[in-house]
């Protein structure tokens, strides 16, 4: 009986010191605070909940220990901060416009028989707003151009991601860190044509492991090349008159301010008007006869279009091209003599060669009877009687 009681006593200790345990951690679920995260700028609400409230003293203090209500009275004069409830169950509270100074751990304390606390953490996130700009000299053609895409704030640290056409390029990262908040760039270099003028080359940035928070930005290359010149010329015949109208296309990075009308060797007839790029001449006569000259001018380059004007009379005669030019008329004449040709000698190196197959054929059967050798002698007989009767 002696030994059942001395292991007893052991027993009853470690219930009671189990029961004082499940006491205090009873009694400190008194005050129940749940973490919070909010972007910057976002409004964040911090709720105390309360468990057997008694009317005790509730103190909600910010990270800097600064009371902010008591009692559900506002003890600190940041309007920022609002009571948005208080009962017997929780307090609630709401912080706007929050900013990444507010971010720490806001207590909630009860003050009762025992004084009990939780601690909200609360997080605040800055989302990434990705800016994209050329650097260095202005793309030219067949040259490379730059880019740069800048995140100056971010937090945490921002992944930014090249696009073009939707294919991913590399781009080459550089990160900064200033208290809390996260600098990051991506350098992005590689070649372009003048085809490349006006794509679309895409800068994504998003936070990692944070949803809903990619943004986008789009950047048009800009591209600069020489101009080119396209003269659309008229295509009837003209006569005395008629009206000429020559219109002049140009292509370039940048576009011409201006484009030059001239005529080779000659200056421009006086009833000659130019806009823009277009040139016209009304009632045509044979002194309006020349080679007339479009030209565009940037500081890339220059380039240039023509057109022979020939003014018939009203009376004359003239046959009008057909719409297959004569360099295409003989372009297909010559591509018809060469398969001809093609043809012929085909044709003749498959007879030769079956002739000669046909020979050799022959002179092998004779070899092989053993008549090839008399053959050749009574040929050689025979020859020499016709030539004997020749002489005769």
């Amino acid at each position: 009986m002696e030994a059942a009681a001395g292991n007893l006593v052991p027993f009853i200790l470690l219930t009671a010191g189990s029961c004082l345990v499940l006491g205090e951690q009873a009694g400190a679920q008194a005050v129940r605070a749940d973490n919070v995260t909010v972007m910057e700028g976002e409004t964040a609400e911090i709720a105390c909940k309360l468990h057997s409230y008694d009317r005790s003293i509730v103190v909600i203090q910010n990270p800097y220990r600064q009371t902010l209500f008591f009692n559900g009275t506002r003890a600190l004069k940041d309007d920022r901060f609002q009571l948005v409830s208080f009962t017997s169950h929780q307090v609630r509270i709401a912080l706007s416009d929050v900013r990444v100074q507010d971010e720490g751990g806001y207590y909630c304390q009860l003050y009762a028989e025992d004084t009990h606390h939780q601690v909200a953490v609360v997080t605040v996130l800055v989302a990434p707003v990705p800016v994209v700009e050329a650097v260095g000299e202005a793309a030219t053609e067949n040259g490379a151009i730059n880019l740069e895409c800048r995140v100056p704030r971010s937090k945490p640290a921002a992944v930014i991601r090249w696009y073009r056409e939707k294919k991913p390029l590399q781009g080459t990262i550089r990160q900064e860190q200033q208290g809390k908040i996260f600098s990051v760039s991506s350098s992005l270099s590689f070649p372009v044509t003048r085809r490349d003028n006006g794509g679309v080359v895409t800068c994504e940035a998003d936070l990692p492991g944070v949803k809903g928070q990619r943004r986008r930005t789009d950047f048009t290359l800009d591209v600069r090349y020489a101009p080119s010149v396209k003269l659309e010329a008229p295509p009837s015949i003209l006569r005395e008159g008629d009206d000429l109208v020559l219109a002049c296309s140009v292509t370039g990075n940048p576009l011409p301010s201006q484009i030059t009308w001239t005529r080779l060797n000659e200056s421009l007839p006086i009833r000659a008007e130019s806009e823009g790029s277009e040139l016209t001449i009304r009632h045509l006569t044979p002194a309006d006869n020349g080679t007339y000259v479009c030209e565009a001018l940037t500081d890339m380059g220059r380039d240039t279009d023509q057109y022979t004007l020939v003014v018939y009379d009203r009376g004359a005669v003239v046959e009008q091209q057909n719409s297959l030019s004569y360099a295409m008329v003989g372009g297909v004449l010559a591509l018809l003599v060469f398969v001809l040709i093609c043809a012929l000698t085909i044709t003749v190196w498959f007879s030769l060669r079956q002739k000669g197959s046909y020979l050799t054929h022959e002179a092998s059967r004779l070899d092989e009877h053993g008549e090839v050798r008399e053959a050749f002698i009574n040929g050689a007989g025979d020859s020499h009687e016709h030539k004997k009767e020749y002489f005769i």
